[in-house]
Order: C-alpha cells, then structure tokens, then sequence
C-alpha cells in the first residue's frame, strides 16, 4: 500500500508540472497552435530572437488576415521588429470566420488581444477599448479618405490602417477590350454593356457573378449600391436614415434593380446554388465580366489563366447627375487595447508595422491601397488606383446607416428576392420592420 502511495504522489506531482507547462503555451483552437521552430514566418508565432535570459514581455496581435501569403507578410515584419527587440515577443492569431464572435466575447469580458484588427469597426463598435494613436510618428500621413474613417470629431486616431478597403466593381479587361466596351460610368450605361456582352457572346459570357449560398456576395451588391442611391447624390437621405426617419418604399427601385438583374438574364442562371469558390474557374475561362466588390479573387484566377487581366473601376452612378464612387475604409487595421498590461510596447509595434517600407510589404501583399501617404507599391492593380485616386470614397452603408444585425437580412432577403419569394415591396417592408426592431434593441 505504501509504495501504492508513493506512486500516486509521484503521477500526481508529474501531472503538475505537466499542466505547468502547458499553461505557458497559446491557447488552441483552430489556427492558433505556436510553432516553436526559430524560423521566421511559420506558424502564428514569431519566434523572438534570443535575449540572453530574462523573460520577455509577449504580444497578442489578433488580424482578419486570411490569405497565407499576407499571414506570412505579417509574421515577416514581426520577425524583424523582434530582432531590434529581442525582449519582446509577438504572437499572431488568425480566427478566420471566428473572428467577430471571438472579439465580442473578448470585449464584454474587457480582456481584448494587445493588438488586434478592428476590421471596419473601428470608431463605432471598439472606440471606447481603444489606445488614441494620434501621437504616433504616422497619424500625420493618414490618407485624406481613410482619416475620417478612424479620427473621431476629437481627434482620436483609432487605428493603423495597413490596407484601405475601395471596393467598386471588378472586371475582366479582356472581355471588355474585345467587345469595344468603356468604363461604364452610369448605372443605366452598364445595364448596356451586360446587354452586349449577353448578345454577342450568344449567352456564353454571363456579364455578374453572385452566389446565394455565400449570400454576402448579394447582400454586397445592394450595401454598395445603396450608398450610391441614398448617400452619395447632393440630394440624400443620409439624414434621414441616422434619424431613423428613412422611407424605407425608396429601398423597393433598389430591390427592383437586382431582380432586373436576374429576369434579364445578366446573372448567372445558378445564382441561388453556386458558390463563391465557383467564381475563379468561371472568371478565368473568360464566363464571368462583373463582380461587384474588390478582386480578391485574382491570385485564384491567375493560377488557372497567368495572362487574364483584370481591372477595377468605380462603382457606377445610381442617380442622374451624381458620379461614381468607392466604397471603402478599413480593411486591414492595429489598433492598441488601451486597457493592455503591454502598452508601450503594442505601439511600439504598430509604429513599426507603419515604417513605409513595411506598409509597401503589406500593400504589394494585398494588392490593395495602404492607408497612410505616400507609400510606394508596384502589383496589378496599383495603376487602378492610381488612376481612380481622386475619385470619392464612402463609408460601407450599413455600418454608418444601418443598425447591428441588418446586413444578415440584406444578404438573405436579397436571396429569397432572387429565389421569388418575396417581392421588392416586401423586401422594403422587411427591411423596415427589422431596421426599427433591431435599431430599439
């Protein structure tokens, strides 16, 4: 029985320090196991240089990153940053779809990541857990659309912006060079162009792409839209829609012109069974012209067809005599947890993470434009922006205008819209019931 006991003792007292262990390590879940290997860039650490002994202070950085190659980037300047701070640790952490569950749970908790990606949200939803940044070497360079997104009326900067959102309508260069086509610039001038591309290409060429089963993809399409209907116009109703006195009939033209859309034969007849992921294999053998929103599906297009160009171009205007837009704001953020036991050294990050040489790293990543002046990248799409640099840009409809919770009714009204259950006056009075259900909440 003694030794019995002495047994129990010794499995209890390694059991302990196992646990021990174990606790020092990142908690698990999908996509954020550390990976202890001191070579850069892999897994969702990066690997401190060695300090010589002491423990070293670790950073959380929380991002909606998804794409592996601009994780990769991520890690890559953190890797650097370490190197001129080898007592400071930086771990990443990338919940994908989880994201925005996990930072609510974190926020009613107030114990939120030292860094993490406000992920469009940055005023509205995180301001008050939020360090103000405007002291910070780079707050002077924000650009002149991305400023107002993240600098309130008192002048707090909320977050760093590694990438701003400008999102219009993608294209496939091809396929408007070789039907003579332009730039659309009205609504009305590209209705005549997918009436085109549908007749001369015999109904091969299906001028948008949507998806009802990733439903985001129509919900995408009226949010874009409706900004260019009711905010952009010198006449709107911007207003009126924070008054909560919107009239919500107006929204029945823009419900009737998604329909048009289907009835006409300009959208992909399986719109209600395909998926997003069908989109890159139809884009690259030349079946696809439009997609409304960013092209963040090219690198998947240029695996199946290397030369296919696409292009980007403004959202086209929805009402006579305004011009066309972006949507936009922030993409890709750090903003620092004010309340963090780290906070001197989650700046210290997020200035380094703002070096132009950085910003250029993330930009020819993400193939999108940086938030901050004067940062130099070269990829496909640079000379788009270029180009369309002085064209305006406005925040995403439903987080100015509409209240939590009603971008999931846009996406699934708008596919029972296509689906032919309900009807466009229908879908206005849904949006209004749940507008002043949810805006009450």
């Amino acid at each position: 029985m003694k030794k019995t006991h002495v047994s129990m003792m010794a499995a209890i007292l390694l059991l302990s320090i196992t646990a021990m262990g174990c606790s020092q390590r990142p908690s698990g879940g999908s996509n954020t196991s550390a990976d202890t290997k001191p070579a850069p860039a892999a897994g969702n650490t990066a690997p401190a240089a060695s300090s010589g002994g002491g423990d070293k202070i670790k950073l959380t950085v929380y991002s909606t990153t998804s794409a592996t190659p601009n994780q990769d980037v991520m890690k890559s300047i953190a890797n650097d940053f370490m190197k001129e701070n080898p007592n400071i640790q930086v771990e990443f952490q990338f919940p994908g779809s989880e994201y925005e569950n996990i930072l609510k749970v974190k926020m009613a908790a107030n114990d939120l990541p030292d860094v993490f990606d406000t992920h469009g949200w940055a005023i509205i939803r995180y301001g008050k857990y939020l360090a103000d940044l405007k002291d910070s070497p780079w707050a002077s360079q924000q650009t002149d659309t991305i400023k107002p997104v993240v600098t309130d009326k008192d002048g707090k900067v909320h977050a760093l912006v590694l990438s701003e959102a400008k999102d219009g309508i993608s294209y496939n260069a091809d396929i408007l060079q070789k039907y003579n086509i332009q730039i659309p610039k009205t609504f009305e001038e590209l209705l005549v162009a997918a009436e085109k591309i549908k007749k001369e290409s015999n109904g091969e060429i299906t001028p948008f792409f949507m998806s009802g089963i990733d439903n985001g993809m129509i919900g995408g399409f009226l949010d874009l839209y409706a900004s260019s209907m009711y905010i952009s116009p010198k006449q709107n109703d911007a207003q009126s829609l924070l008054e909560g006195k919107f009239d919500w009939n107006k929204w029945t033209p823009l419900a009737q012109k998604l329909l048009d859309l289907k009835t006409k034969g300009y959208v992909n007849v399986d719109v209600l069974t395909a998926k997003r992921s069908d989109l890159p294999q139809r884009f690259a053998q030349g079946k696809v012209a439009f997609v409304t929103g960013a092209p963040t599906f090219s690198d998947e297009v240029h695996k199946i067809s290397p030369n296919l160009k696409i292009g980007i171009m403004p959202l086209t205007s929805m009402v006579d005599g305004d011009e066309p837009t972006f949507t936009g704001g922030e993409r890709y953020t750090m903003g620092a947890w004010k309340d963090g036991k780290h906070l001197a050294e989650s700046k210290k990050l997020i200035d380094f993470f703002a070096k132009p040489e950085n910003m250029t790293k993330f930009a020819n990543s993400t193939k999108l434009p940086p938030g901050l002046k004067n940062i130099k990248s070269e990829h496909e799409f640079s000379k788009y922006y270029d180009e369309f640099s002085n064209i305006r840009v406005f925040p995403y409809f439903d987080r100015v205008y509409l209240p939590n919770g009603m971008w999931d009714v846009m996406c699934k009204t708008g596919t029972a819209l296509l689906a032919g259950s309900v009807t466009p006056a229908q879908f206005s009075e849904k949006m209004k019931q749940e507008f002043e259900r949810l805006r009450n909440k």
